[in-house]
């Protein structure tokens, strides 16, 4: 059973963590829409924000020529047969196990 001060310590609790959260928000920076951020995987590669295919399916950012050139090369690659797949699926496969 909650007593009176539990309930009135959890509404404390509950005021203090609504003001923490609104401060700490208030000094987030604002994120532009438009803005391009660029990826954890190669922040370190690559100094300026890029835009990767979601931010372009998104509308989040406009396609950059060598986008265009890579979307377009796929675009153009022929199509793998089942014994390519089935090849490249045996040569990435981690070696059997031998004790």
């Amino acid at each position: 059973m909650t007593s009176i001060h539990d309930t009135s310590v959890q509404g404390e609790l509950a005021k203090l963590i609504d003001e923490q959260l609104e401060l700490a928000v208030a000094r987030l920076p604002a994120l532009e829409p438009g803005r391009v951020h660029p990826s954890p995987v190669d922040h370190e590669e690559r100094a300026a924000p890029h835009a990767n295919f979601e931010d372009l399916m998104l509308g989040n950012a406009e396609a950059t020529p060598e986008m265009l050139d890579e979307l377009a090369a796929l675009d153009a690659a022929p199509e793998l047969s089942e014994e390519e797949l089935a090849r490249q699926a045996l040569a990435a496969a981690d070696p059997p196990f031998s004790p």
